[in-house]
């Protein structure tokens, strides 16, 4: 009879053990709500992109290529594909999607009712894109429209992402 009690109790503080270093482990690691929230407050992410919605009888398209947006404080850097109806041709072929660096730019960031963002960002020193606007959940799925002069809109759908830090 001792001998199973022992056991027995043997056991139970093992499986203590483990689940207390277990909580103990998801304590000191933020959520990915968190890392998304802190984040998107910086302005300091990456939307990559996964699907491509271009407006009109074209179907939707899945990406496997490495397209993104790199938004910070300071510049929003944009590296697109395009598929759509152009107005006009790029002066530079090889420009061919949505390709720009911006310094110069309006940012508005409102949280939404049911949680997440809508980010508003107007480029003012770019001569196609006109306006993009991001809507964050707050688990990092997003999705982006881009309004352009010269081109039908498009959309976006992937998830925001930290960047990388450079070493």
């Amino acid at each position: 009879m001792r001998r199973v009690q022992f056991w027995g109790l043997t056991v139970f503080t093992l499986f203590m053990g483990l689940s207390a270093d277990k909580s103990y482990a998801q304590d000191s690691k933020p959520d990915k709500q968190e890392v998304i929230q802190q984040i998107v407050a910086a302005r300091n992410f990456v939307f990559k992109v996964q699907t491509v919605q271009p407006t009109g009888p074209s179907p939707n398209r899945q990406i496997t290529s490495e397209y993104d947006l790199k938004i910070s404080p300071d510049s929003i850097i944009s590296f697109l594909p395009y598929f759509g109806r152009a107005y006009t041709a790029p002066m530079d072929p090889t420009k061919g999607g949505i390709q720009f660096t911006s310094t110069k730019f309006d940012y508005k960031q409102e949280a939404r009712k049911k949680g997440g963002w809508d980010i508003t960002i107007k480029p003012q020193d770019t001569q196609d894109t006109r306006l993009m606007t991001l809507t964050v959940s707050d688990n990092g799925y997003a999705s982006l429209q881009v309004i352009s002069n010269n081109r039908q809109p498009i959309s976006f759908t992937g998830y925001i992402t930290q960047k990388k830090s450079k070493r």
